[in-house]
């Protein structure tokens, strides 16, 4: 069964490589690039796993991860937060991320925390 991973990040120079990395691996990908439609965009597209940048304009990574994570219905997807923000690592475990990456990372650091998480399903 292929896996189905949705992006949120307002930053597109990071959304289209990152989604066609995760692509040419095999993964399902949808974007967004607003916050504010990540709840949305999971009723729609039914991710495994999402990818959500913490600091973004409009909706707040942090408050998104914590919402997602007191829900019922999306409390068990795997959240991943990324960040080039120091200190964001504490930030993310804070609001209930599964995990956390720094910005800019290996492209192999986030496939293996990707397979890790969906593979724990």
């Amino acid at each position: 069964m292929i896996k189905k991973i949705l992006i949120v990040d307002d930053d597109i120079d990071i959304l289209e490589p990152l989604a066609l990395l995760l692509e040419s691996n095999g993964y399902t990908v949808k974007t967004t690039s607003k916050g504010e439609q990540t709840y949305a965009a999971i009723n729609i597209f039914k991710p495994n796993l999402i990818l959500l940048d913490i600091l973004m304009s409009g909706s707040d990574g942090r408050t998104i991860c914590k919402k997602l994570k007191n829900d019922k219905k999306t409390k068990i997807i795997p959240v991943i937060m990324m960040s080039a923000h120091p200190g964001a690592d504490r930030d993310a475990l804070q609001v209930g991320a599964n995990d956390f990456i720094a910005k800019p990372f290996e492209t192999d650091e986030l496939l293996e925390v990707v397979e890790k998480h969906l593979q724990s399903m």
